[in-house]
């Protein structure tokens, strides 16, 4: 991997870039505006006087004299200059305080000089003149041709400005390297850390959910990390729950096909009497119907994990599902020897889907008559309670242990303290087919007494 694309160094690059920008801005500001500060200032106090000092010049007995005071007292440089005629727009030095031969002509075409010469008005502004810069205001005299110039070097308070400027351009360069070695710091410090995220991810993905992923931090980070580890924990239980589930379900397919097995080899033998072969058959077909029933919750239970399974929301009567079970299990309720009789049976009028209410309810009632003992009464009712419509299931049997409450409805759980027996799937379905018609399943028990309760939304 190019070193450019690694997120260390992109950070790095990044604050760089920010701190270049903003060294840039602090430059761009500071340096322009303090070096116009300066110019303005110079102006500000030579405009101040030049306009008294114009006024006293042609009332000066000796103007040579008081062209020299007036350059001490504004510290700069005094130049009288007169214009000969407005036609001519020509002016000569007449009188200077700093007289220099090299720059004589020069003043003479002063653009400051010469604006507030023909203008008449007062002028300021700054020229380069022998290669230094000035700051100039010119002011004329009143009833003469003369115009009072009045120029002060900037080299010294500009050469403060360079200094500064210098030394700002040395402390960026600084900041710059300062800023790229930590960056470069801070940044690997942050790559290592998404370095072991991603090493973590991979564990996952490689299916390895043992080891957590650690990340104390309470920045994204951190919370990603948690994340992750939420997600780790998650799909252990969901590869748990996947090997538990095929275990069991091959478990289950393979006790009756066995089953089925041992009784084809037995009916090839042709000494078996007809009572043993209408025996040997009939237990046969129970096998199938336990495989057909086996194949039907799987399918049910593929679907809701798919969420491919549709359910109605329709009006329906709670009451008419009991009656429909109680009726449908008289016949395996008189062979098991389990008194079945339907109880209070009120209208509980709901919503949902019909066909997959009396699934639920067929689940409750087969699982009462298979883990209670023969002669266990067995009672279906419905009722409405609290704005809710429910169908309930009681028996009087042993009731179910503490321990078995907690994995109840889960997928291929049989307690051991009930008398186990089918593929321990019915409750898993009837709870995930509650749910997705907005109602649940309530459990109660005690010693003597069980009720699971289908419940609605009442309509």
């Amino acid at each position: 991997m190019s070193l450019l694309r690694t997120v260390g160094a992109r950070l790095s690059l990044a604050l760089l870039a920010v701190v270049a920008i903003v060294l840039g801005l602090v430059y761009l500001i500071v340096v322009p505006s303090l070096k116009s500060r300066l110019i303005d200032s110079k102006l500000n106090q030579l405009e101040a006087s030049a306009p008294r000092l114009a006024r006293d010049y042609r009332s000066a007995a000796i103007p040579s004299d008081f062209i020299g005071e007036a350059s001490a007292r504004t510290n700069a440089r005094v130049v009288a200059l007169q214009m000969f005629s407005p036609q001519s727009r020509f002016i000569r030095v007449i009188d200077d305080s700093r007289p220099s031969a090299s720059d004589s002509g020069t003043l003479e075409s002063d653009p400051i000089a010469l604006r507030s010469a023909f203008n008449r008005a007062p002028a300021h502004g700054t020229v380069t003149r022998g290669g230094q810069r000035y700051a100039e205001v010119a002011v004329p005299v009143s009833g003469s041709n003369l115009t009072m110039l009045f120029a002060t070097p900037l080299h010294d308070a500009l050469e403060d400005v360079d200094l500064v400027e210098s030394r700002l351009l040395v402390a960026g360069g600084i900041a710059l390297v300062v800023a790229l070695l930590i960056g470069y710091g801070a940044a690997r410090v942050f790559a290592r850390r998404i370095r072991r995220l991603e090493r973590a991810a991979e564990r996952i993905a490689a299916g390895q959910f043992d080891e957590p992923v650690a990340e104390r931090s309470a920045d994204e980070l951190g919370q990603l990390s948690r994340a992750f580890d939420r997600m780790r924990i998650r799909l252990a239980g969901l590869d748990h729950a996947r090997r538990e589930f095929v275990a069991n379900a091959s478990h289950e397919l393979r006790t009756p096909l066995f089953s089925l097995g041992g009784f084809l080899e037995l009916l090839e033998d042709e000494e078996l009497d007809e009572r043993t072969r209408r025996e040997f058959l009939e237990t046969m077909s129970g096998q199938v119907r336990r495989l057909t029933k086996l194949a039907e919750d799987l399918l049910d239970l593929s679907r809701l994990d798919a969420g491919r399974l549709h359910v109605d929301s329709q009006p329906l009567d709670l009451s008419e599902i009991a009656s429909a079970a109680v009726d449908e299990f008289a016949g395996v309720a008189l062979a098991s020897e389990h008194p079945l009789e339907l109880g209070a049976n009120g209208a509980a009028p709901a919503r949902g889907d019909e066909q997959r209410a009396l699934q639920i309810v067929r689940i409750l009632v087969e699982n009462a008559l298979v883990h209670t003992p023969s002669g266990t009464p067995v009672r279906v009712a419905s009722e409405r309670r609290n704005g809710d419509a429910r169908v309930t299931v009681e028996d009087e049997g042993p009731g179910i242990a503490d321990e078995d409450r907690a994995e109840l409805f889960e997928r291929f759980y049989r307690g051991e303290s009930t008398k186990a027996s089918g593929s321990g799937l019915g409750l898993a379905i009837a709870r995930q087919l509650a749910e997705l018609m907005g109602g649940k399943i309530v459990l109660e028990s005690e010693p003597g007494r069980t009720v699971f309760s289908l419940v609605l939304p009442s309509r």
